[in-house]
């Protein structure tokens, strides 16, 4: 595993962080007990970062993880939690508050039994007015991180405009990390063209979704996917063609999102088992084929960078 440094906050992350939206049943129904297992084999197999929000399954994913960090020494993770986006009784909420904020903050340690969070993010920043991002949730996140309640700032979104946007607007030292998810993997290297503007600025970045919500997989993309079709398609073919060579896409999608690009810290997967957990590491630590990224990408053909919205 290698392991790599996010911004000027001092925290080595290792290049595959582990995301725990599946602890909260996100995507299908988890058992409890093999979630908790998932999250050791992620620690046991090198991985140091975990990322987590109250959003995720609406507070049960930080249930479950702070369920297994009872069992962890402190010193071996860096964690990441978010505030802005929550959820109760099936329903969505957002609340970007500076009150709302320093709330769930405290409310978030409680769940996962520490005193002490590594990152906080403001979570999905399109959601939110950017313009009470800037003056409001952030500044209140500061205050925190002023008092050693956290020890570093971030924002997330799926457009990465918005958060090159909110740094703009922030004051310098703000923000200090970046999350950015489905925009450096096999069908889109979007995060590419904002490098540049965050590294100037000392800015860490965070990558996130290597298969693209399921894009980039040999199960294929669920039916809730809001890519359109001819993505859905390409990325099928893509998958097949794979599967022909006996490389998995999985395989080559975390390879690629990991291995190529020195700027980004970390890249976050979720899954709540064990063995898929071992496995991924597994595939970082395996050297990537070069020819059938461009193969891939050749398939993918005229869907390259096409996006859509968050939902």
């Amino acid at each position: 595993m290698v392991y790599n440094e996010l911004g000027k906050t001092g925290m080595r992350l290792s290049q595959l962080g582990f995301g725990a939206s599946s602890l909260g049943g996100v995507f299908r129904g988890i058992r409890e007990s093999e979630g908790i297992e998932a999250v050791f084999a992620a620690i046991e197999g090198g991985i140091n970062f975990i990322d987590v929000s109250p959003y995720y399954g609406h507070l049960k994913a930080e249930t479950v993880l702070g369920k297994a960090l009872q069992q962890l020494p402190r010193n071996r993770y860096y964690l990441s939690t978010k505030v802005g986006r929550y959820g109760k009784d099936g329903v969505n909420l957002w609340d970007y508050s500076a009150r709302r904020a320093q709330e769930s903050v405290y409310e978030s340690m409680q769940r996962l039994h520490i005193d002490h969070i590594d990152l906080i993010n403001v979570h999905d920043v399109e959601f939110a007015d950017l313009h009470q991002v800037v003056e409001e949730t952030l500044p209140a996140l500061v205050e925190l991180r002023d008092q050693g309640v956290v020890g570093h700032v971030g924002i997330t979104d799926l457009q990465p405009e918005n958060l090159r946007w909110v740094v703009e607007h922030s004051a310098p030292g703000t923000v200090e990390s970046v999350l950015n998810f489905c925009h450096y993997c096999l069908n889109d290297d979007l995060l590419l063209d904002y490098l540049d503007f965050f590294e100037e600025r000392g800015i860490g970045v965070i990558n996130a979704s290597p298969f693209s919500m399921g894009l980039l997989s040999t199960r294929g993309a669920p039916d809730w996917h809001p890519a359109p079709q001819g993505l859905k398609e390409a990325c099928a073919r893509a998958a097949a063609y794979c599967q022909q060579k006996g490389y998995p896409i999985d395989k080559l999608a975390v390879q690629y999102a990991t291995s190529l690009n020195p700027h980004i810290a970390t890249t976050l997967f979720s899954s709540a088992s064990p063995a898929n957990v071992k496995k991924n590491i597994d595939y970082v630590n395996e050297p990537i084929d070069p020819t059938l990224v461009e193969e891939v990408k050749a398939l993918i053909g005229d869907q390259l960078r096409v996006r859509w919205k968050n939902s």
